[in-house]
């Protein structure tokens, strides 16, 4: 395949990965189809339950998991890969061992798209060029389509290289499911799939880094972070009759959410708080009975996250008390900080300042949010190897998360690029 027809090969995946984005834990078209490609390529595949442990925080309802099923079979879904990703066992990893002397390579890319309505605005670029999401309710609003597409624009690369006999050592690529949330990095951890890797590495589109050939060479400070559930339990009664028979758990998660907001900041360290979504009651004129606030906290260490992760508890069960009703917590995902190895933040930075189309290279820069990067950064870091977090430059059409959010796809062959010369460097490609 020439150079051109790879970049629009790259371009076509992510456009349509793009206009099927499927959430966490729900990916099911997206890791059939990435699964089998790899599988066609040449790599030895492992998915499903070979690469996740059974402990998924999370997770959808089952209905929602089988909707999510039949959606994926309706859209092109790889049959066999799908039955065997399915009810949230969405990862692929995709092994090329050569038999020959060489480190052992991970690469990470996550695949699931953001909860939240994609514009539908003539000027939005997804809906002028024809792949805005396809799922209500669904959208790529983090850039996680770029990377799945980089990702499978390396492995073309990969499997050219290794009919011509270059590849050195083994090259680990995966694709990890369920990133929004903190959910499936731990899960992929848990089930070795880095286990006896020398050096990882991973990309995240856009974030500080919002000019298209820009790269930063090595994320520092991502922030540790911990999501709950909070679940108020009440007691209906007629709001008019005998509003004193009940007891509101809206009023308790009402509570909840301004002193959960009101949490004093850290002086050692940056915090984050946040609620994001609030739930709660049966109809108008009855004393709810049930509320449900879903939030997270974020620190750049584990000892302020977990002063965090106690006064949410405190809060929590102090409008619980107030309220008169019940209350729990439970985990719906997270995972610790991280910070890029220097030595090899300083090889991305060398590969990319030779890439085309690459005209700033930071050596660093602050996260500023999560990622569950961070799980397998540290799982590789505790072993004795390397591992990195780089930034990908790209325009966007709006900040990370919300309605206009596309990004630029004169950045996916950036990426690629990059990833491909680090593997040079490493001793991997010839």
């Amino acid at each position: 395949m020439s150079r051109s027809d790879a970049v629009r090969a790259m371009i076509a995946d992510r456009r349509d990965l793009h206009a099927h984005a499927e959430a966490g834990w729900c990916e099911v078209r997206t890791a059939s189809l990435v699964a089998r490609r790899l599988a066609g390529l040449g790599f030895a595949v492992r998915v499903g339950r070979e690469v996740l442990a059974a402990d998924r925080p999370g997770l959808p309802s089952h209905e929602e998991l089988k909707a999510a099923y039949r959606r994926a079979l309706a859209h092109g879904a790889d049959p066999g890969f799908a039955e065997l990703v399915r009810d949230g066992f969405t990862g692929v990893v995709a092994t090329l061992a050569t038999g020959r002397p060489g480190p052992t390579v991970a690469l990470r890319f996550d695949i699931d798209a953001n909860y939240g309505h994609e514009s539908a605005d003539p000027g939005h670029t997804a809906q002028r060029g024809g792949y805005r999401s396809r799922t209500d309710g669904v959208h790529h609003s983090c850039g996680h389509d770029a990377h799945t597409a980089i990702g499978l624009g390396v492995a073309r690369e990969i499997a050219a290289a290794s009919a011509a006999g270059e590849p050195a050592g083994e090259v680990r690529l995966v694709f990890q499911p369920a990133e929004e949330g903190l959910r499936g990095g731990p899960a992929m951890v848990a089930a070795g799939v880095v286990d006896g890797v020398d050096v990882l590495l991973g990309c995240h589109i856009g974030v500080q880094a919002r000019a298209t050939g820009e790269v930063i060479a090595g994320y520092r400070r991502i922030l540790a972070s911990h999501k709950f559930d909070a679940h108020f339990t009440g007691r209906n009664a007629h709001a008019g009759i005998s509003p004193h028979e009940g007891r509101n758990a809206v009023q308790a998660a009402a509570i909840a959410v301004q002193n959960l907001l009101a949490i004093s900041r850290h002086g050692d360290g940056e915090t984050r708080v946040n609620v994001g979504t609030v739930e709660g009651g049966e109809t108008r004129n009855s004393v709810p009975a049930r509320a449900v606030l879903r939030g997270e906290v974020r620190a750049d260490d584990d000892v302020i996250l977990g002063y965090l992760r106690d006064r949410v508890g405190d809060v929590v069960r102090g409008a619980a008390a107030v309220a008169g009703v019940a209350a729990r917590i439970e985990t719906a995902g997270g995972a610790a900080g991280a910070d890029s190895t220097p030595e090899l933040a300083a090889v991305v930075a060398r590969v990319a300042a030779r890439v085309d189309g690459v005209t700033v290279v930071r050596d660093a820069a602050d996260f500023k949010g999560s990622d569950d990067m961070s799980s397998f950064m540290n799982a590789v870091q505790a072993a004795g190897g390397q591992a990195v977090y780089f930034g990908l430059g790209s325009r966007l059409g709006d900040v990370h998360h919300a309605p206009f959010f596309d990004v630029d796809d004169d950045a996916l062959v950036i990426g690629r690029d990059v990833f491909l010369g680090c593997l040079r460097e490493l001793g991997v490609l010839g």
